[in-house]
């Protein structure tokens, strides 16, 4: 039986150095949770409070809002869908990119490339007034679209290193048993593509989620309007609700907490694999 000898100076540091990096990185998480726990006295005080008695009063407050679940069944339905056609669009894509050799193709990668990189901000005042002219403001399908075209370009890239990582071999090995092209990727290819899928769809949930300024210009009708708008209606007389703000942060991060709580470890594997393979 091996038994495990003294940890050494530098494991010991190193690994105290990981728990104050977890610790730094954790304890806005945990303020965020335990202020929309707090009553109000208790948030804006001279000294913190660690110790208190719950109270639900900040979640009644914030789920209070007018059109609260319009604002949650248009996040759900904007964002699902986008992340849904990003994959649908990308498998075929990335595929072509892998596999393919056509004229054109390292053109087609750097501008995946680019659209990847390029803030999408810059470009929210053009859509708005081409939207405008066209009436299209104040539409969930047309902002499902662009949340399609933000999150599509990482779906590609990332999709594309994991189908390049798949031996051809295997493929051909399918061919011969007597499956076309396409059942072979449905069969063979589709099943591997686990780890990609499921860190593309996180990467793609939480940025589409997450966004504010697109909906904030585009959308001002609030049967129009998602999540992140719902967040910055918390403002009295007398300044922020901070209780009710922190009662609503925490509503929100708690769908793409599951979530990857859920889908970590091949998420995080297909987010550093995929982007580097192929």
């Amino acid at each position: 039986m091996r038994t495990r000898g003294p940890l050494r100076p530098a494991t010991v540091v190193k690994n105290l150095g990981a728990l104050l990096l977890a610790l730094l990185f954790l304890f806005p998480v945990y303020w965020m949770f335990s202020s929309a726990l707090k009553p109000s006295s208790e948030i804006l005080t001279k000294d913190p409070v660690f110790v208190f008695t719950p109270t639900t009063a900040n979640f009644e407050k914030a789920t209070g809002v007018d059109n609260f679940w319009t604002y949650v069944t248009n996040s759900l339905v904007v964002t699902v869908s986008a992340v849904l056609l990003a994959l649908l669009v990308a498998l075929a894509a990335s595929f072509a990119i892998a596999r393919m050799r056509f004229r054109g193709r390292k053109g087609m990668v750097l501008a995946v490339m680019m659209a990847q990189m390029a803030p999408w901000e810059v470009m929210v005042i053009a859509m708005y007034m081409i939207l405008r002219d066209a009436e299209m403001l104040n539409s969930l399908p047309m902002l499902t679209a662009i949340y399609f075209v933000m999150v599509l370009p990482f779906t590609i890239w990332t999709l594309r290193g994991f189908i390049a990582a798949v031996p051809v071999s295997l493929e051909e090995a399918a061919q011969i048993d007597g499956c076309t092209r396409g059942q072979a990727f449905r069969k063979v290819i589709f099943p591997l593509l686990a780890p990609g899928l499921m860190s593309t769809s996180l990467f793609g949930f939480i940025t589409a989620w997450n966004e504010f300024a697109m909906v904030l210009i585009l959308n001002k009708d609030k049967t129009a309007q998602t999540l992140p708008l719902w967040l910055t209606q918390f403002k009295t007389a007398f300044g922020n609700d901070w209780g009710a703000t922190m009662a609503a942060s925490s509503l929100f991060a708690v769908p793409v907490l599951l979530i990857f709580i859920f889908l970590q470890r091949k998420a995080v594997g297909g987010m550093t694999a995929g982007a580097v393979k192929g």
